[in-house]
């Protein structure tokens, strides 16, 4: 509803965000816009108030001069940006919008001399202006903290000596210091220190989260209690916060089917409107002669400012800006308003197991051995032959064994998606991995019963035994599955690589109501193609993994959700929803903050179209003035405006 755009269009998306605060410089201007957008309008308000106070004087024929004076320079202060906006409009061609139906309407009406009708309409309307300014910002503060924590400097650490520097000037490699209570500049390793960090601004969570040497710290973090030094690991402009901002501040371009739709009614709307206003003006005096011309135009002067789309128009996104920014400030990212709209859709939610639903922390809990191998002898076997995987799983096998790798013992080493690895180790074929590895190796192995994840190990084409690994569940997976249900998700899945009888324990112990086990990730891909081929047109299916191994599937599903996957590449360029904490109590929170967002759309929907149709027929008959208008228009805006807002507070 912005009268500064250059283009001012009801169906355009309005400049009064660009007003309020400049994303690409972080630089928030919003207070001194509306302390100057107050100061303009305190001469037009001093203006109107004498006129009203002494209207009936200045209705005399010797005072109709200082009564023209009095409301016309009010009409013009207030008015003037609309005025402009209107002529630059049409002289590029966008004549119907806003500005187009207010300037005809306060020109009409003061050409039948109803010149406080006028000057009200523009100075309330600018009224108006200024309490969208105020809850525009409300609705960005959220997005504004995210913003704030980009970082302005960072402190190298060069010859011995600590330099002062840009963040976009630092190299990967570079050693930075970060002492207590300054922000994180970039993404790094920590190499010195122990301290506690911030966390709250990626991800929402207020509890301190604890770093020593050899983890990995994210730009946007507030180093707490201790001097860390890091090196650097990526370029500022490839770190998590620059992509996390980047993504924020384009979610708008991802407009949410209801916004389309709107966008397109208003441009038909408004010139049907103005229309049907000369007809009344002009064709009605001809058929009803009982009412007088002037009050045949008056009706449809009334007409045009009761019908301006813009409260309509502009609350609509800003609905769903008040979702994106509620949802940032809960570590929920949403590349658009279109997946809130989704999300309201879905019923059916999938999960990735590993990291998802489980911690992903894998411990060994038990080493078996076969034919003449002892417990020690496995482990070693399986450790070098796991030594160059990055799986949690060889992690898990690596941690627990505690000799010494020789690198010259490993040769042909070959990793097999899906299966597991198959590698020389001091001169043997050696397979370690799950049992489908070792079915297709044709090696007949240990397949009983097993509750965990087992590795099993195969040398020259011997079976050696197994190492028996446990991954724990996520403290609130449970409840979160039971939260899902109650908002009406109708089934819930999940897709794992693991073994049938892990994958059972854990959909019985969360309540999953179904699950495939033992999947290569193109077999999930095929999963979810299944489901999204059985599913009811309607009815969207969610996909929630770790943003690494399953983004084909992320990007399959109707909605991909990534979990837990601070700094990820993958996660933010292949997810729609972001997740920027393990929990997967987050799922159930975007799904909330997306019915909410749904809703107060429709309401405000309802809200605009209702009232207006009322004001519109009392106007056809004249029963409505103006001044009745006046509150059709800017009233109604300004109650969709405030509700929009209400989604900060889901």
């Amino acid at each position: 509803m912005s009268n500064k755009n250059k283009n001012c269009s009801c169906g355009q998306e309005s400049t009064r965000e660009n007003q309020v605060d400049n994303l690409n410089t972080g630089q928030i201007t919003l207070d001194n816009q509306t302390q100057k957008e107050l100061k303009a309008l305190i001469i037009p308000l001093i203006l109107f108030t004498i006129g009203i106070i002494f209207y009936e004087k200045l209705q005399k024929p010797n005072w109709r001069i200082v009564e023209y004076a009095i409301f016309i320079t009010t009409y013009l202060i207030s008015g003037w940006n609309v005025l402009t906006n209107a002529g630059r409009n049409i002289l590029q061609g966008e004549i119907f919008d806003e500005n187009f139906l207010m300037t005809i309407a306060t020109i009409g009406a003061i050409a039948i001399q109803e010149l406080p009708e006028a000057a009200a309409v523009m100075l309330f309307f600018q009224i108006g202006e200024l309490c969208q300014s105020y809850a525009v910002g409300k609705s960005r503060r959220s997005i504004r903290s995210l913003l704030e924590i980009r970082p302005n400097k960072a402190n190298i650490i060069e010859n011995g000596e600590i330099k002062e520097k840009s963040p976009e000037k630092v190299q990967v490699g570079d050693i930075l210091i970060i002492k207590a209570g300054e922000k994180v500049p970039l993404d790094g390793e920590i190499i010195t220190g122990k301290s506690q960090v911030d966390t709250s601004a990626l991800t929402g969570e207020s509890i301190p989260k604890t770093v020593r040497e050899g983890e990995t710290i994210l730009a946007g973090y507030i180093n707490q209690t201790a001097s860390l030094k890091i090196r650097v690991t990526r370029k500022y402009t490839e770190s998590s916060i620059a992509k996390i901002i980047d993504l924020v501040e384009n979610a708008k371009s991802k407009k949410a089917p209801t916004e389309k739709l709107m966008t397109r009614i208003a441009r038909y709307y408004t010139p049907i409107v103005v229309f049907l206003s000369l007809a009344i003006a002009i064709i009605l005096p001809i058929f009803i002669p009982q009412v007088t011309r002037q009050e045949w135009v008056y009706r449809a002067l009334v007409l045009l400012v009761i019908s301006c789309p813009c409260g309509l128009v502009i609350s609509i996104p800003l609905g769903y800006f008040g979702g994106v920014g509620g949802a940032a400030k809960k570590g929920i990212l949403v590349k658009g308003s279109t997946f809130l709209d989704t999300l309201t859709a879905v019923k059916t939610v999938i999960f990735d197991k590993t990291g998802t639903l489980t911690q992903g922390v894998f411990q060994v809990t038990q080493i078996v051995p076969y034919n003449g191998y002892n417990q020690t002898e496995l482990l070693n076997l399986a450790a070098l032959a796991e030594s160059q995987s990055n799986h949690p799983i060889a992690r898990s096998i690596l941690e627990a064994y505690h000799g010494e790798i020789r690198e010259s013992e490993i040769t042909n080493y070959q990793e097999i998606s899906g299966f597991g690895i198959r590698a020389q180790v001091k001169g043997m074929e050696v397979l370690v991995g799950n049992h489908s590895l070792l079915d297709k190796a044709k090696i007949e192995h240990h397949t009983c019963n097993l509750q965990g994840t087992a590795v099993h190990v195969a040398a020259e084409g011997k079976y050696l035994g197994y190492i028996l690994i446990n991954d724990k569940l996520k403290e609130d997976a449970g409840d979160a599955i039971l939260k899902l249900k109650q908002k009406g998700i109708t089934k819930t899945i999940m897709l794992t690589g693991d073994n049938r009888n892990v994958a059972k324990d854990i959909a019985n112990k969360l309540g999953i109501d179904h699950y495939q086990a033992e999947l290569l990730p193109e077999d999930k891909v095929k999963a979810i193609e299944k489901y999204l081929y059985e599913s009811n047109k309607k009815d969207k299916i969610a996909f929630v993994g770790d943003g690494i191994n399953d983004a084909p599937v992320i990007v399959r599903a109707d909605v991909g959700m990534a979990m837990g996957v601070m700094g990820s590449d993958a996660a933010i360029e292949t997810a729609d929803i972001v997740l920027m904490t393990d929990s997967p109590s987050k799922v159930v929170e975007a799904i909330g903050i997306a019915g909410k967002t749904h809703q107060i759309v429709w309401q405000n929907i309802i809200l605009a179209m209702t009232v207006k149709a009322i004001f519109l027929f009392l106007g056809s008959l004249g029963i409505a003035n103006l001044w009745s208008a006046v509150f059709a228009d800017v009233g109604v805006a300004l109650l969709a405006i405030f509700n929009a807002t209400r989604v900060l507070k889901s």
